[in-house]
């Protein structure tokens, strides 16, 4: 026997003609590390959707799990640097869409996606919709400059279409009340978040402006994801915007957060909170303003009796100078007269401004809301603690309902016959077979496992009864594979 044999070389060197009869050799690190970069340039970053599995996250921070759909899988790693960005937590049977780098892990030989940005899938059709929603109501004209009403600079009443229980409704009644006790508040309750939101948006908007308690509208709910966010993104609550004849100030989400509706509000704040400041003046500042009007009336008087003063002066001259006697002193009970009846008229003014500035000051304390808002935060608190303990009643009842549902039909699963074993045969028409004689020898058939299917032949066809015995009306004796 001829012996082969082959010099010891250093890893990742290769033998030319000379060292090993015009061979290549790789070693296994070199043949991965190569296979990595080739990997690398070969592909750019991909966009790749599917089922989460395996989801790991070790103490590195990194995070480790697998991508499957239907018929495949690959393993994927996001490092720590951008798992820190993710706005959820990866979890087992998540549908996700990521952006990844095919690579190579070379200590294992593994083919690997290199993850550096991940979402749920469903939120990336959400933002296609959204931009496709948006281009189609910007060519309409619906965001235009000049289709937007001007917002009223001191409503009497606001009106706010939101949710009844959430964070937002506090906010912007606490700013209202801060900023200007005074203004009268009606809330519209409608759902901010699910199916039938943005119905209810509508309908809230639709009743405002039927109604016409108020002088602007406030439509507003807290922050949250694309989905959550998303009846603010119907086009319905779009047009419901711009049919509005009450102007409507937009608060939706956070400050990075634009929908739909923002755009197309007469006036868009940040935050809920945002559009109760942009909703009413501050009642300070209308304070400084009419202490600084005061000031101003009384110097404005005060010029007046100067200039009174200065001409007063400038006639006692000319009096002086032509010194008629009589007419003179005559002339100088008429001046003082003149100057008392001014000086007396100037006090009246000032007093009657000082008098309406200290009463519209009683009007605004009396007309606060305090009282009214404080009733109403009660029964909000009760009404709230009162849903959530039938709520979770409710919850508990269709929990145990749900659960012996699912054991009664794990019971009549036809799946679970199959996993004791058995199988369902098709017919090429796609019959249901149930007896041996409706199958014909050479026919295919088809077998429906637990798990899979198998296309077969039948080979043989042995009949069951006590007529057929053991025989095959198909095979003969001399058959050598019976099936």
């Amino acid at each position: 026997m001829r012996r082969r044999t082959r010099p010891e070389v250093a890893a990742g060197s290769a033998l030319g003609p000379e060292g090993g009869g015009g061979r290549t050799v790789w070693s296994v690190s070199t043949l991965n590390r190569s296979a990595r970069d080739l990997l690398e340039s070969g592909f750019a970053s991909v966009w790749v959707e599917g089922e989460l599995s395996n989801v790991a996250r070790p103490r590195s921070g990194h995070v480790y799990f697998s991508l499957k759909d239907a018929s495949a899988q690959v393993r994927c790693a996001m490092w720590r640097s951008f798992a820190g960005r993710m706005a959820f937590a990866p979890e087992e049977g998540m549908a996700v869409l990521c952006r990844a780098r095919v690579s190579l892990y070379e200590a294992r030989g593994d083919f690997q996606l290199i993850v550096e940005f991940m979402e749920q899938a469903g939120e990336g059709r959400l933002r296609q919709a959204f931009e496709q929603l948006k281009a189609r109501l910007d060519r309409e004209g619906l965001f235009a400059a000049e289709a937007k009403q001007p917002v009223p600079r001191l409503p009497g009443t606001i009106g706010v279409v939101t949710s009844p229980t959430g964070a937002a409704l506090r906010d912007i009644l606490h700013i209202l009340e801060r900023r200007f006790p005074a203004v009268g508040v009606i809330v519209y309750p409608t759902r901010v978040q699910g199916d039938g939101a943005a119905g209810e948006i509508v309908a809230a908007l639709a009743a405002a402006n039927r109604r016409r308690e108020c002088d602007v509208v406030i439509l507003a709910r807290g922050g949250g994801s694309l989905e959550d966010l998303w009846p603010f993104n119907e086009e319905a609550v779009a047009r419901a915007i711009r049919a509005s004849d009450i102007p409507v100030i937009a608060g939706v989400g956070h400050e990075v957060d634009v929908t739909i509706a923002d755009l197309a509000a007469d006036l868009r704040a940040p935050t809920p909170s945002g559009a109760a400041e942009l909703a009413v003046p501050d009642a300070s500042e209308w304070d400084v303003l009419l202490e600084r009007m005061g000031r101003r009336l009384a110097g404005a008087a005060l010029r007046g009796l100067q200039a009174g003063t200065d001409k007063l002066k400038f006639l006692d001259k000319r009096l002086t100078s032509s010194h008629p006697g009589a007419r003179l002193a005559q002339q100088s009970q008429r001046i003082d007269d003149l100057e008392q009846r001014l000086t007396a008229g100037a006090r009246a003014t000032l007093g009657e401004g000082h008098n309406r500035l200290l009463t519209v000051r009683g009007r605004l304390e009396a007309g606060s809301p305090m009282p009214r808002i404080q009733t109403g935060r009660e029964q909000v608190n009760v009404a709230a603690l009162r849903l959530s303990h039938r709520l979770a009643g409710v919850m508990e009842g269709y929990r145990t309902r749900l659960t012996s549902a699912a054991r009664a039909l794990h019971t009549v699963s036809p799946l679970a016959t199959l996993d004791r074993g058995y199988a369902i045969a098709y017919a090429a028409d796609g019959r249901i077979l149930t007896d041996a004689a409706d199958a014909s020898r050479g026919e295919r058939l088809k077998l429906t496992l637990a798990r899979g299917q198998l296309d077969t032949e039948v080979l043989a066809v042995t009949r069951a009864g006590p007529e057929s015995g053991s025989g095959s009306d198909d095979a003969g004796p001399s058959d050598p594979d019976p099936a």
